[in-house]
């Protein structure tokens, strides 16, 4: 097992020195679901909800949380992102949205946290959209699916 990287030799919390690292692109991609009643997933489906277009407004909450991710994760260095996309999956049988998530740059450092707090953010969005109706949405299974670049290479969930 790797050692953790963001403590110092007196185990002190600190940020970790990227600097002789090489920039190569970089990506992730991250996933998460949010399950709802089944009238609350209509409303969202038929675009009928009365503050608007839940998916539009949560996949530019997402986009701008990939962006902000150094400001909420302490440890995180901040990032010039080259893409970010935001996609929904509709699961009807399990009164569910599956958000996926996919961070790219070209820098020295990752962009897993940017893809996870993405998804984070944009089901939060449906959340507080949503809760008027359905305040007993679960959000659940938010995971990195996908990694690549770096001295690390690629890496996927299986």
């Amino acid at each position: 097992m790797s050692k953790l990287t963001h403590f110092n030799q007196a185990g002190e919390a600190h940020m970790v020195d990227i600097a002789d690292k090489a920039s190569t692109a970089r990506r992730a991609v991250a996933a998460g679901r949010i399950v709802m009643q089944a009238q609350t997933l209509e409303l969202i489906q038929q675009g009928k909800h009365k503050k608007g277009d839940v998916l539009g407004v949560a996949r530019i909450a997402g986009i701008m949380a990939t962006k902000r991710t150094s400001d909420l994760v302490p440890m995180c260095h901040p990032l010039a992102l080259t893409h970010v996309s935001v996609e929904f999956t509709t699961d009807v049988d399990g009164g569910a949205i599956e958000c996926t998530v996919t961070a790219e740059t070209t820098g020295k450092t990752g962009v897993e946290m940017e893809a996870l707090t993405g998804v984070q953010v944009t089901l939060l969005t449906i959340y507080d959209m949503c809760k008027a109706v359905d305040r007993g949405m679960v959000i659940s299974d938010v995971r990195l699916l996908q990694k690549s670049g770096g001295k690390s290479g690629h890496w996927q969930r299986d």
